[in-house]
């Protein structure tokens, strides 16, 4: 019941002026374009304020960045790997070939 009362309060209102009267030379009117200082009054009074959504970019961007980073270090471990044990096989080799 409380929703349908606000919604009568705002209803009772004053409507929109769209008759023609203000306009009595017939010139068009420039639109106005200015923003107004439009804050939100409970945020001011808490004292807190609307996070944008950029931090929320730039942690999925540092995300991204890090699973790369660590896609690459990744393929250079495993690359050292296979190179110590193609070394590996081949100290194994000589070793093998010095005692036959």
């Amino acid at each position: 019941m409380a929703k349908n009362k606000k919604k009568a309060k705002k209803k009772d209102g004053a409507s929109m002026d769209v008759t023609m009267e203000n306009n009595a030379g017939g010139t068009p009117q420039a639109m106005d374009t200015s923003e107004g200082n439009t804050r939100n009054t409970s945020l001011a009074i808490s004292g807190r304020t609307i996070k944008k959504s950029i931090p929320i970019r730039r942690a999925k961007n540092n995300r991204k960045l890090k699973a790369q980073e660590r896609a690459i270090s990744n393929l250079e471990k495993s690359d050292v790997k296979i190179s110590k044990n193609t070394v590996k096989k081949q100290r194994i080799q000589s070793a093998k070939t010095l005692y036959d």
